[in-house]
């Protein structure tokens, strides 16, 4: 079969239903006038193949290439973004420290916090029970 100047698309439809109809394996090639098309009939994949020596050179299309150069690209760019934000380095950077303020007021909430507890559980040894902090007992009413 010669494929002449036929879409790209047009030739990977043509391709992947003979590769389907024929039960072959996962790449499907044909012969062309300037070479072979080959077909990943899973992804839907073209890449444009020519005989170099004995072997079969194959290339992405151009379609293909260039969302392959963008992504390429992008990645790039990430890459040196997180390269400029202290990952260059080999190290990862440090959490910043909590301030003076931030450490007492967690040991004064901490401080309150085992105060009760420990008010609780003297009050259970004891046999008392324990009214809420500024709430009076409730009189008992006979």
């Amino acid at each position: 079969m010669r494929i002449r100047s036929l879409p790209l698309i047009f030739v990977a439809s043509l391709l992947a239903g003979s590769a389907h109809a024929e039960g072959e394996g996962r790449y499907r090639m044909e012969k062309t006038d300037t070479g072979l098309v080959r077909l990943d009939t899973v992804s839907g994949e073209i890449s444009l193949c020519r005989e170099q020596e004995g072997q079969i050179v194959c290339r992405m299309a151009a379609d293909e290439r260039a969302a392959f150069e963008k992504e390429l690209d992008l990645l790039t760019k990430r890459v040196e973004a997180l390269e400029k934000g202290g990952v260059a380095s080999g190290t990862a950077a440090k959490p910043a420290l909590p301030t003076d303020e931030e450490i007492d007021r967690t040991m004064s909430i901490m401080e309150r916090m085992m105060q009760r507890f420990m008010g609780i559980v003297k009050n259970l040894e004891d046999g008392k029970e324990e009214t809420a902090p500024g709430k009076d007992a409730i009189p008992q009413k006979t």
